[in-house]
């Protein structure tokens, strides 16, 4: 023990490590902080988290475009604790994600981002960015097929954007199609890159978080004024402020041990995100679809018209980002109270319901083919007419039941044909058939007539 306690009396003369860990354990902070609080550090763990179990991949995981697959496939189903470890690293992204919002919304309900915390602020912005750009390239890294073509969808939006959109779409991919360089190019950025700036700017933002002290608890008739906030802050925790060891640091603790431990089960019961096939270039019959952090945008961008679709793919995100860095500069002052800010917290109720309706319906996807639609059943076709059975089979046949549904069954891209007799006579069906209509290809040079007589007969039946 004698040793040991020379050793460390070493180390602490000659790097003030012990002094440093002391001063940040002991910094006082408002005696309000309490459960509001804690999801910035539970975010921390996550990064923490996500950095071990990342670093334990890594060293299974091979970035080639002939072994990805494979490694992963051994990493999940041969390899020791495999899928729990790739279970733990997808589920600690989510909940990163998760709690990164959560604390957002606090800080913006709060208006923790006024004086003199702008910057601070600011640096909590471009750390969510960079946490969804962690995400979006750990998806490719997969390198099934729902990874590699949720790539390429990004990269021909990407692509669309006036004058910097081409060369930025290569900067992602590598080149001007996807293939082993992009696979190398998108390991760097989520291995490397990425995290660099997070590391970089974790350690601004906390800084930041010790230099100006944590807010204190907002209160109403209490605004923020600017010459006198300082002054005001620092008599307020000479009064009553309390070390942020053990007092504040205890449910920082805790919530962070209980989200890990979350993250955890559902590693265990769940475990990582089923892979797909292995990407092929001539499989055109696909619908990727990202993960659950990005189907908001996703749905987003599917449901817009497509005439301004273009437009809003640039501005929409701009604008946001804009509007997010500018937002501490014209609202730095006056009043952080909730009840003194009910707009704040109106605007903060409409985009949460509205991102978890995109979200909804994301998982849903309406506008796309279902590809994996099954062939109708007997019960279904309710008619043993060989006509009417053939014209059955050629709804299949001729991809009709990805887009439409028949008692339940199919995509919901087009209209539901149940009792679509009901509404079109056997003319009306052959006119729409052949000739087609919106998004719905014409099937005139596609069938024979039998074929198409034997469709007419089909869907005649459905009253």
């Amino acid at each position: 023990m004698h040793t040991i306690r020379k050793i460390l009396r070493w180390l602490e003369d000659r790097t003030g490590l012990g002094e440093l860990a002391m001063r940040v354990a002991k910094h006082p902070v408002p005696p309000g902080s309490k459960w509001a609080y804690v999801f910035g550090s539970a975010t921390l763990f996550c990064l923490i988290l996500q950095v071990i179990t990342g670093v334990a991949l890594a060293l299974m995981y091979q970035p080639s475009s002939s072994t990805a697959y494979q490694s992963l496939q051994f990493i999940t189903e041969r390899a020791r604790f495999g899928r729990v470890l790739r279970g733990i690293h997808y589920f600690g992204a989510s909940g990163m994600i998760v709690m990164v919002g959560i604390h957002m919304i606090r800080v913006y309900i709060t208006a923790a981002y006024k004086y003199p915390r702008e910057v601070t602020w600011i640096s909590g912005v471009f750390l969510f960015i960079l946490t969804i750009a962690m995400g979006f390239t750990g998806q490719l890294l997969r390198w099934d097929s729902n990874g590699v073509w949720s790539s390429v969808v990004a990269a021909e939006q990407l692509g669309r954007i006036p004058l910097i959109g081409r060369p930025a779409a290569r900067l992602l991919l590598g080149g001007d199609t996807i293939g082993g360089h992009s696979l190398s190019r998108f390991f760097s950025y989520h291995v490397f890159i990425v995290p660099a700036f997070i590391f970089l700017l974790v350690g601004l933002h906390v800084y930041f978080v010790l230099h100006h002290g944590i807010s204190e608890p907002p209160k109403a008739g209490r605004p923020v004024v600017r010459d006198k906030y300082r002054q005001w802050y620092k008599e307020m925790l000479k009064e009553k402020g309390v070390p942020f060891w053990p007092y504040a640091a205890w449910r920082d603790l805790l919530f962070g041990a209980l989200t890990i431990c979350v993250i955890l089960g559902l590693a265990v019961l769940f475990g990582p995100p089923g892979l797909t096939e292995p990407p092929d270039p001539s499989l055109v019959h696909t619908t990727p679809k990202p993960d659950w952090y990005m189907l908001a945008i996703f749905a987003l961008f599917a449901l817009m018209p497509p005439r301004i679709e273009s437009y809003m793919i640039v501005l929409g995100p701009l604008a946001t980002v804009i509007f997010l860095l500018c937002m501490p500069f014209f609202s730095n002052k006056g009043e952080r109270s909730p009840l003194r800010r009910p707009w704040a917290v109106f605007g903060t109720i409409c985009v949460v319901v509205f991102v978890f309706g995109l979200f909804l319906t994301g998982m849903h996807s309406p506008w796309s083919p279902k590809f994996k639609a099954m062939p109708l059943p007997a019960s279904t076709i309710r008619s043993s007419d060989s006509v009417v059975v053939r014209g059955a089979s050629l709804f299949y046949r001729k991809a009709c039941l990805y887009c439409h549904k028949i008692e339940g069954q199919g995509g919901d891209t087009g209209p539901d044909l149940s009792a679509v007799a009901r509404r079109l006579t056997a003319d009306e069906l052959k006119l729409r058939l052949v000739n087609g209509g919106r998004n719905m290809p014409a099937y005139g040079g596609l069938m024979t007539n039998d074929e198409l007589k034997a469709l007419v007969e089909f869907l005649q039946t459905r009253k």
